[in-house]
């Protein structure tokens, strides 16, 4: 009879905790303030629906490369920063589980079983008095706070909170490891184009080394030309060796974001992968909520609003739920007899009275961290704002910039050909051809840094909006 009262008391406690309210502000999100749409970006209708909102996870096939592709799916699995950060979602998913189980009462087993000597010497023993005192007991016990208050609630709201912040930090690593393999891939296979005409650029001057020394044996030349294409041949010859040893750095530290030490990849050429598309006309600002670290600061501030609750729950009384039910004898053959049970049943309060301001100060401290994270929330926004607008303008002057190179490295071709023309024909010096391979080479590097900041500013687009945008619809 004694648990069925137990029992019928949970439902009511139950009852009791879920019709209280629950102290301290319920959280209402703040105004975004940011402008409509990027001015940076092309102009036109704004299109602020969730279908243009959409970004594409995996913004990284746009470049169509299906070693970038492995490489980053190679990072997701085995980047350590990333395994940390997976490691950190656990972490919160169990602490979320631990607060949440605060809402349900505590059911523990115990048994016992003890002898006890008596002294003789007592003023309480006699010649009947046992020797021993033999004891035998087992029950279950429960526990349970009665979340009056919303204490218990407010804590599970921000635990929650929290298990979702970690999961977009998860997010946000991956998004910022994706950038990075992306990034160092692009300037490695730019130091692979450069490598390229760089071996070019060495056929070149042998031959034009083992032409001039002809024309010296022949005494149509100088030796001082001889000199000179000797010394061009080895300045060659040393930007070779430090376009190799970028590049070897270069694939040791895509090695170690992939986590892949053992890592090799074979030749490639940036002029090969396609060009960086194009944002859609009237780009929306909104589309930066989608920002993993954006969605993990908003829960940041969620958290540390339920924890003004939590804090405030301490002015209130604390009631508490205890009830015991068993069994004790001196032998264990009569523990479980119907004249050997026990059982308790009390409902406690704890009422703060006096304790010199340490709960006002708590409230305090948690107001305070509330508007730290309303300030870094906010503060995240103004940086998100203006990662995609300097992106926007990178993006847009790489490209006017690309076109610009890429008319000089033409002219520069041209200017060779005259140059090596006149001076085989006697009408100029060999230091005029050097000059002209010279700024043929440099305007030809340039073309290259041009296409591969054309491409990384696209890389960056991507990690400023948080992925990417959904192409309009046709």
């Amino acid at each position: 009879m004694i648990s069925r009262r137990i029992i019928s008391l949970t439902p009511l406690a139950l009852a009791l905790t879920l019709s209280g309210c629950s102290i301290g502000p319920d959280y209402l999100r703040p105004k975004n303030w940011l402008p409509a749409l990027f001015t940076e970006a092309p102009t036109a209708i704004a299109q602020t629906d969730t279908e243009v909102a959409a970004v594409d996870s995996r913004w990284w096939a746009l470049f169509k490369d299906e070693t970038l592709s492995s490489l980053i799916e190679a990072a997701h699995k085995e980047n350590a920063d990333l395994r940390l950060a997976v490691a950190r979602v656990e972490q919160a998913d169990a602490a979320a589980r631990e607060s949440g189980a605060s809402l349900f009462p505590t059911l523990n087993g115990s048994a016992n079983g003890s002898n006890t000597g008596l002294s003789e010497k007592t003023a309480t023993w006699s010649a009947n008095s046992p020797s021993v005192l033999r004891s035998r007991s087992a029950g279950v016990s429960l526990s349970y706070e009665l979340d009056v208050w919303g204490r218990v609630r407010r804590a599970n709201e921000a635990a929650r909170a929290s298990l979702l912040a970690s999961r977009y930090g998860r997010d946000s690593v991956r998004l910022s490891v994706a950038g990075l393999v992306a990034s160092n891939y692009l300037n490695l296979r730019a130091l692979d184009a450069q490598l390229a005409i760089t071996a070019e650029r060495l056929k070149s001057r042998e031959e034009s080394s083992r032409l001039t020394k002809v024309r010296v044996d022949a005494g149509l030349s100088s030796p001082l030309d001889q000199y000179q294409a000797d010394g061009a041949l080895a300045a060659v010859q040393a930007q070779q060796a430090d376009l190799r040893q970028a590049r070897a750095l270069a694939e040791h530290q895509l090695a170690l974001l992939t986590g892949n030490p053992s890592l090799k990849i074979a030749a490639g050429d940036l002029r090969q992968m396609p060009l960086p598309p194009v944002p859609p006309t009237g780009l929306p600002a909104q589309l930066i909520e989608n920002r993993p670290d954006i969605r993990q600061a908003e829960q940041n501030l969620i958290a540390s609003n339920a924890n003004i609750g939590v804090a405030k729950a301490a002015y209130y009384p604390k009631f508490s739920l205890t009830g015991a039910l068993g069994s004790e004898s001196k032998t264990l053959s009569d523990l479980f007899s119907a004249s050997a049970g026990t059982w308790s049943l009390g409902l406690g309060l704890l009422m703060p009275i006096f304790d010199a301001g340490r709960t006002a100060a708590q409230v305090d401290q948690a107001r305070a961290l509330n508007q730290q994270s309303l300030i870094n929330w906010q503060y995240s926004l103004q940086v998100a704002y203006k990662e995609v607008r300097d992106a926007l303008v990178k993006l847009r002057e790489n490209a006017a910039g690309e076109a610009a190179q890429a008319q000089r490295a033409d002219a520069a071709a041209k200017a060779l050909q005259v140059a090596q023309k006149r001076y085989e024909a006697g009408y100029s010096g060999y230091m005029d051809v050097l000059d002209a391979q010279r700024s043929s080479n440099d305007a030809q590097l340039a073309a290259i840094a041009s296409r591969q900041a054309r491409l990384s500013a696209a890389v960056e687009l991507f990690k400023a909006l948080g992925g990417g945008w959904q192409a309009e619809a046709s």
